[in-house]
């Protein structure tokens, strides 16, 4: 079978993939919420959604850099990434060797193709659709205005959200005007930070692990922004953990 990927590559499966190796947490929670889990045979390190996960399956590296010869003993039919989590040169390398579907996503449109285009290449189509119908309702429509904000992946040096991010879609969604119109992810002085002047400063929970600590250093440079830790998971995982976003923008 002949299935083509969203960065418009043609991908040769002769058979519904039954050693599947999963580079991308959200997308191996994607698969396991298919019904998927028994034909997982590798993660990453960071697969960490459902607890337990990486002890139960072979770990062959990071998003990053992998494990080219685990790789290799676990004869994979299927790899599964994502053009910005994964590195382009080992992509590369397992493109020369093995199937490899490449996910590319910067809206909700983008997931619901990725849900739908796994559940068929996994013969999962049922479940799939299940999570597409449920995501179009929650997504059908924004959520009230809240006001401005600047959304930090890391910090020392400041990194945020930019205009064309998953992030800054789902900022959006949930209610936030995204002050960073910059492409990607951006770096800040500390004086720019305050020059924006959002409303609202969001501390991400990942990659860089926000605590109360950050909080109080952000508050003495904006006082009158309301500041808040957010989990980095909901706001940049675009697979089924998706069916968690409205409910918990709604009560930040």
């Amino acid at each position: 079978m002949e299935y083509t990927d969203q960065l418009k590559r043609n991908i040769s499966i002769s058979r519904s993939p039954q050693r599947i190796i999963s580079l991308v947490p959200s997308q191996t929670e994607l698969l396991i919420d298919l019904g998927l889990e028994d034909r997982i045979v590798g993660v990453t390190k960071f697969c960490v959604h459902p607890k337990g996960l990486t002890k139960r399956k072979t770990i062959v590296g990071g998003t990053k850099n992998y494990r080219m010869e685990v790789i290799q003993s676990l004869e994979p039919d299927l790899i599964i990434g994502n053009k910005e989590e994964n590195e382009q040169s080992g992509i590369e390398e397992l493109m020369g060797k093995y199937p490899v579907w490449m996910s590319d996503i910067y809206t909700v449109n983008d997931s619901l193709d990725m849900i739908a285009s796994l559940g068929e290449i996994m013969e999962a189509q049922i479940k799939a659709f299940q999570i597409i119908q449920k995501l179009k309702s929650d997504f059908a429509s924004p959520l009230p205005k809240k006001g401005t904000a600047v959304y930090l992946i890391w910090n020392d040096p400041i990194m945020v959200a930019g205009a064309d991010t998953f992030i800054s879609e789902m900022l959006h969604f949930a209610g936030y005007d995204n002050l960073i119109q910059a492409p990607r992810y951006p770096q800040l002085s500390s004086q720019e930070l305050i020059d924006f002047n959002p409303v609202y400063l969001l501390l991400s929970s990942e990659p860089y692990p926000f605590k109360d600590l950050h909080v109080q250093y952000f508050q003495s440079l904006l006082p009158k922004a309301k500041i808040r830790l957010v989990d980095g998971e909901i706001f940049s995982w675009y697979g089924s953990r998706l069916l968690e976003a409205k409910s918990y923008y709604e009560t930040l």
